[in-house]
Order: C-alpha cells, then structure tokens, then sequence
C-alpha cells in the first residue's frame, strides 16, 4: 500500500464539477492499494499518516503530526501509484489489486483516520479533479510495507550501479565525481 502525502494549506476534490471533499490545513493523501496488501496494512499505514512529523512547531522545525495539530485529511484513491514502468512506455498496473479489494481497503484506511478532527474522500473508481495548495510544499512517499528507493522490499542495503549498457556492475563513486568511493 501506498500513500503519497502532501501538506496542504486547502484541498477539494470533484467529480464533474460536483464537490466530494474538501479540507483546510491538513493532508491530501493519494491513496494506492496493491494486490498483497491487507487489513493491518491499511490499519498501520494510517496510523503512520496520521503520527508522520511533518507540521512545524513553534520553532519552525517539522516536529508535530497530523494529530498534535488538529490537522483535516482528504483521502483519494490512486491506482496509478502502482505503475510499474520498469518495461516500455506504457505502464502496467498489474501490482494494483482488483477494484473490491482496493476499496475494502481504501474503505479501511478512512476509517482509521477517524483519530484526525475530520476526514474527507473522494469517490473510488471515479474521475475526479483534485486541486490543491501545497504546504511548504511538503511531498512524502510512504508505503507499507516499506520498499528501499530503488524498488527490493526487505532490509536495507547498498544498490548496486549498473552500466546501461553492459549490465556489469560499475564501482560506486562520490556524488562529487571525484572518483573516491
């Protein structure tokens, strides 16, 4: 599951000019259910949401959640969060899980948002218009559960670079190009 968030000073949602939801300072999240995914999934990845520090605090450090802050949240299903673009031009969404499953689930989340002062949604399987404010702008990527940057699922490690076009394994270098590793 996958949940792209970003703080908002607003967010609306509409489906052909009808208005669905819509929120003040709070979350957007676009929502992604993959076929794996479950219950606890959903279960963990709200209460990550809706406890994630990204409001600033008095000092202006990013210190408080969702919660600490009153913040409002408008959900909104997104199976195009599970593209797999790794082959071609056109992307494949076979890591999406089927449409009853993802809104049982998508259903799931909403609900264990229920903790945040208010929570808003879009309509599942509708095409909707979202428009929004960014906050700072404040974009975070979370999954669950969680996937190292470059795709593997498990504990994290060192990617290996790959030379495009042989497939060996090239050394690791400074992001400075100096040459050291």
């Amino acid at each position: 599951m996958k949940a792209l968030i970003q703080r908002v000073s607003r967010a609306r949602v509409t489906e052909g000019g009808e208005p669905l939801g819509a929120i003040g300072k709070g979350l957007c999240v676009f929502l992604g259910v993959a076929t794996d995914d479950g219950e606890a999934n959903a279960v963990r990845l709200a209460d990550k949401v809706a406890r994630l520090r990204i409001f600033d605090d008095a000092e202006g450090r990013m210190n408080l959640s969702a919660l600490d802050v009153g913040a409002e949240i408008l959900v909104v299903s997104q199976f195009t969060l599970l593209a797999d673009t790794r082959r071609g031009r056109r992307p494949s969404w076979t890591a999406a899980a089927p449409p009853e499953k993802a809104e049982a689930l998508y259903e799931r989340f909403c609900a264990e948002c229920a903790l945040l002062p208010r929570v808003e949604r879009g309509r599942f399987r509708a095409m909707m218009e979202v428009e929004l404010v960014n906050d700072g702008p404040v974009t975070i990527m979370v999954e669950d559960p969680p996937r190292e940057p470059w795709g593997r699922v498990g504990p994290p490690g060192k990617p290996k670079r790959r030379d495009p076009g042989r497939g060996k394994a090239l050394p690791s270098v400074c992001v400075g190009g100096c040459g050291h590793p």
